[in-house]
């Protein structure tokens, strides 16, 4: 990266500055004390370095250390200076134009770093309950999570997605029960869900059931002829499997209609029946990590920092959602994962820390659990927020990517921060105006691929039918694309010299991206990197007279197409050629 060129030339410096008795009183410098940085005025240069800490060792003034600093730097063709106590960089011909062929070389593969610490990941999310449809909040963290893991994949890492499906306890029970009335009703009885609020919640009183009840009658005709139409005849443990099963598949078919691919769907259920939970209990019992009180088991979480004691067995024998949990990561853990990330809402924050206690009381390393916690998601409409159940059409994640298509709604679920409530503006999700950041960036990405057809396509004129020769044949535009040689820059690239920082910025966001675990710097970077395209298109007059020049311009937005394309990638968004 060219910052950190930069700051490797002057570390040197300093080094040879320090031997040469020109930094005053300092005898040794500390590599990685230096940091880069953006200088608030681009004029000054592309970064910038403050020397001003070394001003207490030196006991000499700032400026004059960046100055004898400067005396030893090697600085080729680029452009040092010195302003205060700033050491200021304009990066020259031969890096600009090292990057654009690192570009062009490396096409999908520009900006994936070599010699990682590679780690076997667990990403778990979205593990919705299998009752009904996804909300849009889901949506959120399936788009993140799905990024994320696209992101680390790129980065070197492996990585396994996984969705936990909760399918066991109460809620099972619930969907059976309100699949039975949904049945009877289909079956002409005058029959409805509890009016009174509070046996209400034993319910799933959603329409969604409706269609469900339809094809349980179709599929078991002969066992409802059998019971004669019984409801009460047919075991509830049928209906419950019914309907969970055709939720689930439900929730399968839109997560891969929204380009999410999971690895494995876990079954909280299967994990019971395993044994594995009740074997973590006995393992932390056997530690004296249990202890009893009012008739339940506690487990003492605040041992390993919790700020309470957490039960994991009720006093009715039942146990509570921390049990299977425990289970579940200790899984992870014995399947050899490296480091589980899970992304959870911001309503689970509590649970972080006794999770963290019980991988810790089993004898594990409680860092190898990451948790990201994820704000909610408010829908705007002609500038208000929408109370999504005053909303009927507009409740769930499926109606929001028929409204306004699987692209808008995977960039504007992955482009603010996940720690920020998102606001998601359905109006303006759907424009074809610069407004729209999912369109603004597709429509740099198509512009790129329309400059490239006007220079590789004959051009006929539609009125005398006459045939302009394209200006660069195909063997000339797969040579500049496959070989290019990168002197037909060095002449030119100050032109683009902004656009070419900002490609090269991906570099360092990729990897800035995948150790915070931080997705919506992508969306930031690829609007940035539109807007400079556009820019550099509307003060640049790429196809011209002047053959080389047009192919050391086509160049530049070759490489903008190209990063554009592998960022759009890891989002899982279309780059469209036109529109």
């Amino acid at each position: 990266m060219i910052k950190d060129y930069f700051l490797n030339k002057v570390e040197q410096a300093v080094e040879k500055a320090v031997k040469a008795g020109k930094l005053g009183q300092m005898t040794e410098y500390n590599t990685g004390t230096l940091v880069v940085e953006r200088p608030k005025n681009a004029d000054f240069g592309d970064y910038a370095v403050n020397v001003s800490c070394l001003a207490r060792n030196a006991k000499i003034a700032p400026p004059l250390i960046a100055q004898n600093i400067v005396e030893f730097i090697d600085k080729e063709d680029n452009e040092f200076t010195v302003i205060a106590g700033f050491i200021n960089f304009k990066a020259g011909n031969n890096l600009l134009c090292n990057l654009v062929d690192e570009i062009i070389r490396k096409k999908s593969l520009f900006g994936k770093p070599e010699n990682i610490q590679k780690e076997k990941i667990i990403l778990e999310y979205v593990s919705a309950n299998p009752t009904g449809p996804f909300h849009i909040g889901h949506g959120r963290w399936a788009a993140m999570g799905s990024v994320l893991a696209n992101l680390l994949k790129f980065y070197g890492h492996e990585v396994y997605q996984e969705f936990y499906i909760n399918d066991a306890g109460s809620q099972i029970q619930k969907l059976g029960n309100s699949l039975a009335i949904r049945i009877r009703q289909e079956l002409g009885e005058d029959v409805d869900f509890p009016t009174d609020e509070i046996e209400r919640k034993n319910y799933y009183p959603g329409d969604y059931l409706i269609p469900v009840a339809k094809e349980f009658i179709e599929r078991n005709a002969e066992l409802l002829k059998q019971v004669h139409n019984d409801i009460s005849l047919i075991p509830l443990q049928t209906l419950c499997d019914f309907a969970k099963d055709y939720e689930e598949k439900v929730q399968r078919d839109l997560l891969e209609k929204f380009r999410v691919h999971f690895d494995n769907f876990y079954s909280e259920l299967s994990l019971h029946k395993s044994g594995k939970v009740e074997e973590c209990v006995n393992k932390l019992k056997a530690s004296g990590k249990i202890y009893q009180k009012d008739g339940a088991d506690w487990f003492r979480s605040s041992d390993y920092g919790d700020d309470q004691d957490r039960v994991i067995k009720k006093a009715d024998g039942s146990n509570t959602y921390l049990t299977a949990d425990i289970a579940y990561h200790i899984g992870k853990l014995e399947r050899g994962f490296d480091r589980m990330i899970d992304i959870w809402g911001a309503d689970h924050h509590g649970y972080v820390a006794r999770v963290k206690a019980s991988i810790e009381a089993l004898g594990y390393n409680p860092d190898k659990l990451e948790v990201l916690l994820g704000q909610l998601v408010n829908l705007v409409v002609n500038g208000e927020e929408v109370r999504m159940g005053k909303r009927k059409n507009m409740v769930t994640l499926e109606d929001l990517i028929d409204e306004v298509g699987v692209d808008a709604t995977r960039f504007w679920m992955a482009m603010r921060n996940i720690d920020t409530t998102l606001d998601f503006d359905i109006d303006l999700a759907k424009k074809n105006s610069d407004e729209n950041p999912v369109f603004y960036v597709q429509y740099a990405h198509a512009r790129a691929c329309s400059i490239i057809r006007n220079v590789i396509n004959d051009k006929i004129d539609t009125q005398t039918g006459k045939t302009t020769p394209a200006i660069l044949s195909e063997d000339e535009y797969k040579d500049l694309t496959e070989n290019f040689d990168k002197s037909l820059l060095e002449g030119n690239i100050q032109d683009g010299r902004k656009l070419v920082l900002k490609l090269e910025e991906y570099k360092s966001l990729i990897e800035n991206s995948a150790k915070t675990r931080q997705v919506y710097t992508i969306c930031r970077y690829v609007q940035e990197l539109a807007s400079e395209f556009h820019s550099f298109y509307n003060s640049v007059r790429v196809i011209n007279d002047d053959k080389e020049l047009t192919k050391a311009r086509l160049a530049l937005v070759y490489s903008v197409k190209t990063v554009l394309n592998n960022a759009l990638d890891l989002l899982a968004v279309t780059a469209p050629e036109r529109m």
